[in-house]
């Protein structure tokens, strides 16, 4: 199901900056039974990033009421969210003042894969450019991930992970990478580049809550390959513990079950 400014539609103007320069932001998230899990967090997130942008956000009470009406096409869902800066004339100069379009649209959530065990990663060869005034945002010009997870169709392999320019970890191609190096959760500074997510974020607060040890860091590769454990993260997967990363192989880890467990736990509460 997809509504379009509120109202059932499949198609966009072609004038639409967000189809011509990538010129919006999205969210992601999962929803049960027609309600959205962790609302709260995901608007907020969704608000910061289209005033980070100059692009003036949905009304909450608007976007949550369209949220709810697309996710009771389907037990499970997945819902997207899309703003973008609305249509404008030929060139990159935005239009103001501008009126936003928004795309609210749902569908069926997928199997996952079984990920007790970890999941095999795939290093990537692409190196993410730096943009300080990008970094944490998810916006809408996604090509290098697009280019990074076309460099593989092994279906053994669920993710990648990706390295700016200066081989510093960043994260997966979809996903917020974490790591875990004497008994401290690590996870890597997205001032320059990458996606902050929601999950993430609440990997953060857990630990703080549980007095675990977090900090956010340059993580260079090798660093990644000598943790103890590694895991990536997201709202839709939840948390998937890496099993393998090309040659360099972790056995399951403590940590990551702890913490995957506390996350079913909260997601089990606003079911």
């Amino acid at each position: 199901m997809m509504l379009i400014n509120g109202a059932p539609a499949e198609s966009i103007p072609a004038t639409d900056r967000g189809l011509a320069y990538g010129d919006g932001v999205f969210r992601t998230l999962r929803a049960e039974n027609g309600e959205p899990l962790h609302w709260t967090k995901h608007f907020s997130k969704l608000a910061d990033d289209c005033a980070a942008l100059g692009i003036p956000g949905a009304d909450e009470a608007q976007l949550l009421t369209e949220t709810r009406a697309v996710a009771k096409a389907h037990a499970k869902a997945v819902v997207k969210i899309t703003v973008t800066r609305g249509s404008g004339s030929r060139g990159y100069a935005p239009p103001n003042p501008c009126t936003p379009l928004r795309v609210v649209m749902s569908a069926p959530r997928p199997p996952l894969p079984h990920a007790l065990d970890g999941i095999t990663t795939h290093l990537c060869r692409l190196r993410l450019a730096h943009q300080p005034a990008l970094a944490g945002i998810k916006h809408l010009n996604r090509l290098e991930n697009i280019l990074a997870r076309a460099e593989w169709n092994d279906p053994e392999i669920h993710e990648g992970l990706l390295l700016d320019r200066d081989g510093l970890a960043i994260g997966g191609t979809m996903a917020n990478l974490f790591i875990v190096e004497a008994d401290q959760l690590l996870t890597p500074i997205l001032d320059r580049c990458g996606v902050a997510g929601v999950t993430r974020a609440r990997v953060m607060a857990f630990a703080a809550k549980s007095g675990i040890p977090c900090r956010e860091e340059h993580l260079p590769l090798q660093r990644v390959l000598d943790a103890d454990e590694v895991f990536f993260v997201n709202s839709l997967i939840g948390l998937w513990p890496v099993a393998r990363l090309d040659t360099r192989i972790w056995l399951p880890g403590t940590m990551a079950s702890e913490i995957s467990k506390a996350l079913d736990t909260e997601d089990a509460a606003l079911a």
